[in-house]
């Protein structure tokens, strides 16, 4: 067991633990089921994304989610992140 001194406390029991990092897909889970369920469902999704022609890209700004098909992007309720100018030239 791992002890350490906090003053003027006496010695006290070190418990291990962890930070998590990740806020946005469960920071409204009340449990450790709730966030797996959450995973499940977020895996579930990016598997039919990557089965539906998507791909991941990595960039300076963080990943980008794409499809060839603008359709296809749309049908999922994407909105592109592209530029205006680059999204009027992919229109016209």
């Amino acid at each position: 067991m791992a002890f350490f001194r906090v003053n003027p406390l006496p010695l006290v029991e070190a418990m291990a633990y962890f930070i998590w990092k990740e806020t946005g897909l469960t920071a409204d889970c009340a449990s450790l089921d709730a966030m797996a369920s959450r995973f499940e469902e977020a895996a579930s999704l990016m598997r039919r994304m990557a089965a539906e022609g998507f791909w991941l890209e990595r960039h300076a700004d963080g990943p980008h989610i794409n499809h060839a098909d603008p359709a296809v992007f749309e049908a999922y309720g994407f909105v592109s992140e592209e530029p205006p100018v680059r999204q009027l030239t992919l229109l016209g």
